[in-house]
């Protein structure tokens, strides 16, 4: 894997830890996942219009990208509505690579080297240290279910965007119609909040809507490194937005135990590292 791709896989983790702070920190994360869903389309109906579509042997995978993202965002907002940012998102995120590598076995028949078992230890280990506090003392259980679930999500998504962005022959029209697809998505959650929207303050509305384009950004990157590098590598080192989630969680959205909860972002830092480098 080349530096520049490296560099850009990072640019990308550093993005998705900020619009997964954006969402935990609004009153009303359900609209505010609605309102992120929203920049996509926005973005995604011009980019739609000005570039050519990608290849119909990519148009199933595109499809079931956005079937999956539905279940993705639900899972996301449960997790950030019972559970701290830097707890949350360092379970969801952290268990990835493992999951990946998991499917991949199982549909691509790839095999694994021991050192990117001995990452996937690695992060385990992490995920149990950040967790702590509800294994031991039996809170936050459904936070870990829900960070889970989000988990099994973006494995599931990240292997079929990964597929379909290589069938595609149109890295930027995948990008642009899936995120516009999104309009289902935006489309669930206006009518479940029907009654709120009209009362949302300007300053909502664009903080949403710039959380929209932030994820955006984000996965168009990983979606372009996918072309260059194995899903698995990529995968791995998008998960070092666990050391920015937990650095954001502490910083601006004051939540406490940092020495534990960094601690065990670092060490899953350290497990994805070992995987993007095993080969």
């Amino acid at each position: 894997m080349t530096p520049s791709v490296v560099l850009i896989i990072l640019s990308a983790a550093l993005l998705h830890a900020v619009w997964n702070a954006i969402v935990k920190s609004a009153a009303d994360r359900t609209t505010m996942l609605g309102l992120v869903a929203f920049g996509h389309v926005l973005a995604g109906g011009v980019m739609v219009i000005l570039l050519p579509p990608p290849a119909p042997e990519s148009v199933p995978y595109i499809l079931l990208s956005t079937v999956i993202h539905f279940g993705y965002y639900y899972m996301l907002g449960q997790a950030y509505r019972h559970g701290d940012l830097s707890v949350v998102y360092p379970i969801a995120r952290g268990i990835v690579p493992a999951l990946v590598a998991l499917w991949a076995m199982l549909l691509l028949g790839e095999v694994l080297p021991l050192q990117a078992w001995l990452g996937i230890a690695t992060i385990a280990l992490g995920i149990q240290i950040s967790s702590w506090a509800a294994l031991r003392h039996g809170v936050g259980r459904t936070a870990l279910g829900f960070a889970v679930g989000t988990g099994l999500c973006i494995s599931a998504y990240s292997v079929v965007d990964g597929i379909g962005v290589r069938l595609s022959q149109n890295t930027l029209g995948y990008w642009a119609w899936g995120a516009l697809l999104h309009i289902f998505i935006a489309g669930f959650v206006a009518l479940r909040k029907r009654a709120a929207l009209p009362g949302l303050k300007p300053r909502v509305w664009m903080v949403g809507i710039v959380g929209g384009l932030v994820s955006m950004t984000a996965y168009g990157l990983v979606l372009y490194a996918k072309n260059f590098a194995p899903l698995g590598a990529v995968s791995a080192l998008r998960e070092t937005s666990v050391i920015f989630a937990a650095l954001i969680g502490f910083v601006f959205l004051g939540e406490g135990n940092w020495k534990r909860r960094l601690g065990a972002a670092v060490l899953m830092a350290v497990g994805v590292a070992l995987i993007g480098t095993s080969g």
